[in-house]
């Protein structure tokens, strides 16, 4: 089978699936699209107009937690655990780590400082939740697990937002802090996006007519 993975540059949701067949070293090609201006090919193939969307052959997966199950279900080297309320704790905290992304959207839109810090605030406490949560490293739980494949491009958009301010957000959370270095340093996270992610992700976050872009207009 030919895998494709139709992505966009900047989409964490991508990225999680880019982990995945990495870290299972499954061959597959990646196409990018723009989703301000979706051609007509990749919407017959995602009917929701998002990304990922993975072609198997001449088929289409969209979704990227079912994606994530069916890597899980067709090849080897799993990433879930064998126990199954293991597995299930895992996928309760693949929900958390997306509701941490949608926490963050909601921060780089905050059209005002105080929506702006009701979203850093809910991060925090998210945050707070993760470092009584986690181990003793370096992973989430045990071995390297689709928890880290979810976490590594969520760590990655505070390369660029501790770049700004320090919000306090990750920070003073000694275990979070550790992940985060471990997740940084893991060859199929840092291969999931391109050279010029941050660079793309700065430029996206200036764009947002936002609190944030207000305040990276300071910055620079």
């Amino acid at each position: 089978m030919s895998l494709t993975l139709v992505s966009h540059r900047l989409c964490p949701y991508v990225q999680r699936a880019a982990i995945s067949l990495a870290e299972k070293a499954v061959p597959f090609e990646r196409v990018h699209v723009d989703l301000a201006d979706k051609p007509a090919w990749f919407l017959a193939l995602s009917p929701l107009g998002k990304t990922p969307v993975l072609k198997v052959d001449d088929r289409a997966i969209f979704e990227s937690a079912v994606i994530l199950e069916y890597l899980e279900e067709t090849r080897s080297h799993p990433l879930h655990p064998a126990d199954a309320l293991r597995r299930a704790e895992h996928r309760a905290w693949i929900e958390f780590g997306s509701a941490v992304l949608s926490d963050i959207a909601g921060l780089y839109s905050a059209k005002d400082q105080a929506a702006f810090a009701a979203k850093a605030e809910a991060l925090a406490v998210k945050f707070a939740r993760l470092e009584g949560n986690l181990g003793p490293g370096p992973w989430f739980d045990g071995d390297f697990s689709l928890v880290d494949a979810v976490f590594g491009p969520v760590f990655r958009y505070f390369d660029v937002l501790d770049r700004i301010d320090d919000f306090g957000i990750p920070a003073g959370k000694p275990k979070v802090a550790a992940w985060r270095k471990a997740l940084a340093e893991r060859p199929s996270i840092r291969q999931a996006v391109g050279p010029d992610y941050e660079s793309r992700l700065e430029k996206f976050l200036a764009a947002r007519q936002s609190h944030l872009s207000g305040l990276m207009r300071t910055v620079h």
